[in-house]
């Protein structure tokens, strides 16, 4: 199965976090800025270090991370909220705190199912063969695709992204820094140390943090950039680049499980089948992308109205 990276309208993106790692309050800080529309320098400017109480290289990675996650959007030079930064960090959305688990898991498939703005992190969910990796080889077979390609990216860029993308997943045990926070990904434990000499490994299983909203939340986005079929296999929802089996490292039977209950979380919009050995899940109606954020806090009477 192809990824995106290999489209010809993708352009690759490894900078622009000025190598920093997403932190816990940085959404919500970012959110509050942009949440009535701010000019596109607003991030830029000198005053954006009192603003926002961190250097002026942070308050740029508070702009990349914002917009990576897919919290924000930029449109004719003006960054405003999405949908799901509304309904999150508003004062009165699901998490405006960052408290919960199924708000670092949206955070986590915005950056890691797209390449748009962070393309090592996708290729590393979504392209690399094996469990287990070294970040030298990482950084070689991002290189071999830059060439292959035509895009502009340094061997020492491709390399601090690398390094960025690390420190974002992988919890460092007894480290302490002027990283008062760990950086937020880490938290959800998808990466670890395998062995000495940069050697690490994702971590598959069936992540019962993961609530079946944001389960739901994530095929709905999958299944409608994979062209909004009538139906979608399991197969598909496993394995293709970009599903939610690959990004959130799902093995397959927890996948099967999840799909299983899709109909009862959409109040009957998706319908599971098992028919000849074909698993896949139909679709009868389209659900609100809105509706299923709530079910992922536990508001699932926003799905019934909806259904």
């Amino acid at each position: 199965m192809k990824h995106a990276l290999t489209d010809p309208e993708t352009r690759g993106q490894f900078a622009g976090h000025e190598t920093f790692p997403l932190r816990l309050l940085w959404l919500k800080k970012a959110y509050n800025e942009v949440a009535k529309g701010a000019p596109s320098g607003t991030f830029h400017e000198q005053s954006a270090i009192a603003r926002f109480g961190v250097g002026r290289n942070m308050a740029v990675a508070m702009r990349y991370w914002a917009l990576a996650t897919g919290f924000a959007q930029e449109r004719d030079r003006i960054i405003e909220p999405t949908v799901l930064g509304h309904a999150i960090l508003a004062d009165d959305g699901f998490d405006p705190f960052m408290e919960r688990s199924a708000t670092v898991w949206l955070a986590h498939w915005g950056v890691a199912a797209t390449p748009e703005w962070t393309s090592t992190a996708y290729f590393a969910f979504n392209g690399l063969a094996s469990i287990e990796f070294d970040a030298a080889n990482l950084v070689d077979e991002l290189m071999q695709l830059v060439r292959e390609r035509g895009w502009r990216a340094t061997q020492n860029t491709l390399k601090r992204d690398v390094e960025v993308f690390l420190r974002s997943y992988v919890r460092r045990e007894g480290v302490s820094t002027d990283d008062a926070a760990e950086p937020l990904l880490a938290e959800l434990g998808l990466i670890r140390e395998a062995r000495m000499g940069g050697w690490f490994e994702f971590v598959r299983g069936p992540k019962p943090s993961l609530p079946d909203g944001v389960f739901a939340y994530a095929l709905h986005d999958f299944w409608q950039r994979s062209g909004a079929a009538a139906a979608i296999t399991a197969e598909q929802v496993c394995y293709a680049p970009g599903s939610p089996g690959r990004v959130f490292k799902l093995d397959e039977d927890s996948v099967i499980t999840r799909l299983m209950r899709m109909e009862a979380v959409t109040h009957g919009a998706w319908r599971w089948t098992d028919t000849a050995g074909l698993r896949q899940l139909q679709s009868v109606n389209t659900p609100e992308p809105a509706a299923l954020i709530a079910a992922g806090y536990g508001h699932r009477d926003a799905l019934r109205r909806a259904a």
